[in-house]
């Protein structure tokens, strides 16, 4: 059965985007990670959060610029409130407004994968309050950005129960897995 697997890089003060949703400050500590190494393999398709999708790219105007450092080819279903007017159709991407449609059709498009990637702070929290969200896999940079955009923020508080599968320890920070709980 296909997971969704809510995955970013964070500054070790939380945020996995600048002010202004900025991603350059990842550049730097993106690199090998053992315990990265074949999750893009893994992964069948993607659940992008809007501001993610039409947002900043670490990798912008390099050849490695688009998810998986520029390496993923397979389906994309975007979570936006508003179907985007004027984007051009894109292959292999299909636009939602309802979380509950988007998951599914994440979920067929991935077929026999191990998981959907969720991208976007928005996206995952929306995948936890439908009960859908089953991974969480951050990498830690050693930096602080001060603000930005939480790796997950839910107005009025609450708590997401977590057990941590593994941690490990790269050349460029930290990674640790968890599967999410139920309350």
């Amino acid at each position: 059965m296909v997971k969704l697997l809510y995955s970013a890089g964070m500054s070790l003060d939380g945020f996995i985007a600048g002010p202004g949703g900025d991603m350059s400050w990842l550049t730097p500590y993106m690199g090998p990670d053992p315990a990265l190494d074949g999750l893009a393999e893994r992964i069948g398709a993607l659940l992008v959060g809007r501001r993610t999708w039409t947002g900043d790219d670490p990798n912008r105007g390099t050849d490695k610029e688009g998810a998986f450092s520029g390496t993923w080819t397979g389906p994309q279903v975007v979570l936006t409130r508003q179907k985007p007017e004027g984007l051009p159709a894109e292959p292999g991407v299909t636009y939602s407004d309802d979380v509950l449609e988007a998951i599914d059709l994440a979920k067929a498009g991935a077929g026999d994968s191990e998981y959907v990637s969720i991208l976007g702070a928005g996206a995952a929290r929306s995948c936890w309050e439908a009960g859908a969200l089953d991974e969480v896999l951050v990498s830690i940079a050693p930096i602080m950005l001060g603000d930005g955009v939480r790796l997950f923020d839910l107005p009025g508080g609450g708590h997401v129960r977590l057990e941590r599968l593994s941690a490990s320890h790269g050349p460029v920070g930290t990674t640790l897995w968890f599967r999410v709980l139920p309350d």
